[in-house]
C-alpha cells in the first residue's frame, strides 16, 4: 500500500510540474502579444483547456507511454515510481531555471531507461517517437517562418489590420488558438504523469486521465508564471497575427500527433514556432540570443538525464547492482570535473589576454 500511495504522490507532483512547464507555455503567445495582459488570467485559461483536452482525448498517448515502449508485463508499482521520479526530477530542475521543457522527452527517456535496464525495449515504437520529436518542431518552425514572411508583408501595409474591428478579431483568434493549444497539450501530456500508473494497473484509463488532467491544470495555474514569461516575452515579442499563427500551428500539430498516440514535445513545437516567426521578422540574428542556446542545450540533455536517473534507480533499488551505480556516479563526477576544468581554462585564457599575454 505504501508504494501505491508513493506512486500516486509522485505522479501528482509530476502532473503539477507538467502544468507549469508545458501547459502554461501554451498561452504564452496570447500573454506575450498583450491580448491577455494579466498573467493569472492566461494561466487559468490554460488550466481549463489542458484539463478538457486530457479528459476528452488523452487516452491514446497514455496507452503508448504505459504499454508500447516497454512491455506492460514488467511495469509494476516500483517501476512506475522509478519512471515518474526520474522524469519529475528532470522537469523540476527545468522549472527552477524557467525553461519550457518537453515533458514527453523526459518521460520517454525515463521509460527507455527502464527498458534498457531490463533489456526489454520496443525499438520500433521508440524510433517512430524520436522521429516525430525531430519532425514536429521542424514543421512548426517551417510553417511559422513561411507565414511569418507573409505576415510581415501584410503588416507593413499602412492602415491594414489597424482598425478596431480587425484588432478585435485578431485578439479573439489568438486567445482561441491559445486555448486550443492548451487543449492539445492536455491530450498529449497527461500520459506522461498517468501512463506509468495505467501500465502498472494502479488506476483505470479514464479515471487516470481525469485525475492527471486536473492536477496538470492546477500546476499551470499555480506554478506556470516563470515559463509563460519566458515563452511569451523573453524570446521575441509577437503581434496578434503572429501569435495566432504560432498557437494555431502548435495546436494543429500536437492534436494530430495525439490522435495517433504519439507523445511529442509540446513546448518544443510552440517555442520552435516562436523562433520561426521571430527569424522571419528579425533575421537569423535571433539565433544568437543566449536564451535560445540555453533552451536547445536543455532539450538535448534532459531526456538523456532522465534516462540515466531512471536506469540508476532500477539498478540501485530493484536489481541492486551497486557496481553499475558506482560506475555511473564516477562518470558523473568525472564529467562535472571536466566541465569545471574547461571553465577554469577559459577563464585563465581570458585573464591571459586581458593582461596582455603576461602574468
Amino acid at each position: 500500500m505504501i508504494f501505491t500511495i508513493t506512486a500516486f504522490v509522485v505522479a501528482i507532483l509530476f502532473a503539477l510540474n507538467i502544468g507549469a512547464s508545458g501547459a502554461a507555455a501554451s498561452m504564452g503567445v496570447a500573454y506575450g502579444s498583450g491580448v491577455i495582459s494579466k498573467k493569472n488570467i492566461a494561466l487559468v485559461i490554460s488550466g481549463i483547456g489542458v484539463f478538457l483536452g486530457a479528459a476528452l482525448g488523452g487516452g491514446e498517448v497514455v496507452k503508448t507511454i504505459g504499454t508500447e515502449i516497454v512491455p506492460a508485463s514488467i511495469i509494476n508499482v516500483h517501476i512506475a515510481i522509478s519512471i515518474l521520479a526520474a522524469a519529475t526530477i528532470s522537469l523540476f530542475i527545468a522549472n527552477i531555471l524557467g525553461i519550457p521543457l518537453s515533458t514527453s522527452e523526459v518521460t520517454v527517456g525515463a521509460v527507455v531507461g527502464v527498458g534498457i535496464a531490463f533489456k526489454a525495449l520496443m525499438f520500433d515504437t521508440l524510433i517512430i517517437i524520436m522521429l516525430f520529436w525531430i519532425i514536429t518542431p521542424l514543421v512548426s518552425f517551417t510553417i511559422t517562418f513561411l507565414f511569418g514572411k507573409l505576415v510581415k508583408r501584410v503588416e507593413s501595409k499602412q492602415g491594414f489590420l489597424q482598425s478596431k474591428k480587425w484588432k478585435t478579431i485578431l485578439a479573439v483568434l489568438v486567445v482561441v488558438t491559445g486555448f486550443l493549444e492548451a487543449f492539445s497539450a492536455g491530450m498529449n501530456n497527461v500520459a506522461n504523469a498517468i501512463g506509468p500508473l495505467v501500465g502498472a494497473e494502479l488506476i483505470p484509463l479514464q479515471p487516470g486521465i481525469i485525475l492527471g488532467g486536473l492536477f496538470i491544470g492546477i500546476g499551470a495555474i499555480v506554478l506556470g508564471r516563470r515559463v509563460i514569461e519566458t515563452n511569451g516575452k523573453k524570446i521575441v515579442r509577437l503581434s496578434l497575427l503572429q501569435g495566432s499563427v504560432v498557437s494555431g500551428t502548435g495546436a494543429g500539430l500536437v492534436f494530430i500527433a495525439s490522435i495517433f498516440g504519439l507523445p511529442v514535445p509540446m513546448t518544443q513545437v510552440t517555442t520552435s514556432g516562436i523562433i520561426g516567426i521571430g527569424i522571419a521578422e528579425q533575421g537569423r540574428g535571433l539565433l544568437k540570443k543566449r536564451l535560445i542556446k540555453k533552451l536547445l542545450l536543455v532539450w538535448i540533455v534532459s531526456p538523456v538525464f532522465a534516462l540515466a536517473v531512471s536506469y540508476g534507480f532500477i539498478k540501485l533499488f530493484i536489481q541492486v547492482d551497486l557496481y553499475v551505480v558506482s560506475a555511473m556516479m564516477s562518470a558523473a563526477f568525472a564529467s562535472y570535473g571536466l566541465l569545471k576544468l574547461m571553465r577554469y581554462t577559459q577563464e585563465d585564457r581570458r585573464s591571459y589576454h586581458e593582461d596582455g599575454g603576461g602574468i
